[in-house]
């Protein structure tokens, strides 16, 4: 396995890693594996927690950065025609063996902007979906907002339906580079809507931040880094952007011949490494290569812990991705195919793959490392694999570089190499897909 560092410029295509095999490999041709994989019932005695992922595709403003499948041109009578498909969904997914008698632990609500929903949508969707499901049991539901979309009452409706953890998509604090990057809300709406989400109640309030944005700069970064600080969220959440293939900046530099501008990855590294060290001095402790926390009884992040350690996960709306029993799919993701699918009673499946003991092992494994320290000791009680000796080749590699070090039974990346981790995970992946498209 090759040592895949991360390049200077910052190109056109994906970087984030949030799957494995990649996308790319995912078919039409295997949908009826993962209508058996539904069709199965589920063995109990596995103890596989499931989760639940819904998709909110609306928003008021396409960011230039945004690769996600959403929507800003649907009028009022398209989003309840949405909505009655997602409800459709659910209630289908209700009648599935694999999903018998299993309560959901963790509950994502994402987008989109879920907070795009009115007061009343919320309320009608959560109770169409009680019908069938409840998470009265799931110790997290996350829910999306972009700031502008809020108010006090909005929250309250937010907080009312079981949401425990509200992720405010703040991205910078300053109004300009917002503006430049197509952001729909200004600095003022995310004070106005933090002090609502902490009058409101939640039991964690998290804020997205995204370094090197176009027009970022060490003076707008800095700010940005001490507002967030003095906000006091419960955890902070920093990307550092990227410019994937179907984004409005790919768009563009491709339609010019210019470069984007997004800045290069030394500076994001840099800016990221800013922002753990301010963090870090104000009390808080690194979650993750993008999460910072607060430590206290609340600081865990279900659905991402629970994915990492290959948790089953239902994705439900245009274009979601599901994991069940050792099957990777995605729903139909254009909007006339997806509402199509539902209003004949059909599941909205449009392409999956089926992965086996040792791809499931490299997906737990390359997810693990974005935690930045991993125990071999879980992958020999859980895949009967030695990763040290598994990966030796790309571990060394990576030991070599000063981005990780080895112990007896651990392996840990250094600050280096955990700010620039997507980058080294492909050395990890087979053969046949180290060289593919990821998306």
């Amino acid at each position: 396995m090759e040592l895949d560092v991360v390049k200077d410029k910052t190109e056109v295509g994906s970087y984030f890693v949030s799957n494995y095999p990649p996308f790319s490999a995912w078919q039409a041709g295997h949908v009826t594996v993962a209508k058996t994989a539904l069709e199965t019932p589920f063995a109990a005695t596995i103890k596989t927690p499931v989760g639940l992922y819904i998709h909110i595709p609306f928003c008021r403003k396409r960011c230039r950065f945004c690769y996600f499948r959403v929507y800003t041109d649907k009028n009022s009578t398209e989003v309840e025609e949405y909505l009655t498909a997602l409800s459709r969904e659910m209630a289908l997914y209700a009648e599935c063996e694999s999903l018998a008698g299993r309560d959901f632990e963790f509950v994502y609500f994402g987008g989109g902007t879920p907070s795009f929903l009115s007061n009343d949508q919320l309320k009608r969707l959560v109770d169409d979906i009680a019908k069938h499901w409840t998470w009265e049991r799931a110790s997290e539901v996350t829910f999306e907002c972009e700031p502008g979309t809020l108010k006090k009452s909005k929250l309250e409706t937010i907080r009312a339906i079981g949401v425990t953890r509200v992720s405010l998509g703040v991205e910078h604090f300053d109004d300009e580079i917002l503006a430049t990057n197509g952001r729909a809300h200004k600095s003022p709406e995310i004070l106005q809507s933090y002090e609502w989400a902490k009058e409101v109640g939640f039991q964690q309030i998290n804020i997205d931040l995204i370094a090197g944005m176009v027009g970022d700069t060490d003076k707008t970064w800095k700010e940005t880094v001490a507002k967030a600080i003095n906000l006091n969220p419960d955890s902070v959440t920093i990307y550092q952007m990227e410019v994937p293939h179907n984004s409005n900046l790919a768009v563009e530099s491709k339609t010019t011949g210019s470069p984007n501008p997004v800045a290069d990855w030394p500076t994001k590294r840099r800016w990221v490494e800013y922002a753990f060290r301010e963090f870090e001095q104000a009390g808080y402790e690194i979650s993750s290569a993008y999460t910072l926390v607060k430590p206290s009884e609340h600081s865990a992040f279900v659905y991402r812990d629970a994915v990492w350690h290959g948790a089953d996960m239902i994705g439900t709306g245009v274009a979601s991705f599901s994991h069940l029993q050792g099957v990777h799919y995605q729903n139909l993701d254009s909007w006339d195919d997806y509402i199509s699918s539902l209003s004949k009673g059909k599941l909205p499946l449009a392409r999956a793959l089926p992965i086996n003991n040792h791809q499931q092992m490299i997906r737990e494994f390359i997810l693990q490392c974005k935690l930045g320290r991993l125990d071999a000791s879980y992958f020999r009680d859980k895949f009967g694999v030695d990763v040290l000796s598994e990966f030796k080749d790309a571990l060394h590699g990576l030991v070599n570089a000063g981005l990780a070090d080895l112990t007896s039974d651990q392996i840990v990346l250094t600050r280096q190499g955990l700010l620039q981790v997507d980058g080294l995970l492909p050395g990890f992946f087979e053969a046949s897909y180290q060289s593919t498209r990821y998306t």
